[in-house]
């Protein structure tokens, strides 16, 4: 009788980075609210490639005065992952 092998599900390099980036970004608080752009659902798209994190948020409203300070929240979060050469934060509407 063969024994049956079972192969192991391997993890993504990428996957596991996206996770990351994205835990890191509860660290990034908007200054208006208190609340992590994780929690308030304004990070939409996190994709790492070459470790480069790209990175697409939609702040509350478009008038929003603070979307460069947001930028930079997350841009500063995100750079707190191990491995990462760069991150590219683009807003979205």
């Amino acid at each position: 009788m063969k024994k049956k092998v079972l192969k192991k599900t391997k993890v993504k390099k990428t996957d596991d980075m996206e996770k990351k980036v994205l835990l890191a970004l509860k660290k990034a608080i908007d200054p208006e609210t208190g609340i992590d752009v994780v929690t308030m659902k304004m990070i939409k798209d996190v994709e790492v490639k070459d470790n480069i994190a790209k990175i697409r948020f939609t702040p509350t409203t478009p008038f929003c005065p603070l979307i460069s300070t947001l930028t930079a929240e997350i841009r500063q979060a995100a750079m707190t992952v191990k491995g990462l050469k760069n991150v590219e934060v683009e807003v979205s509407f």
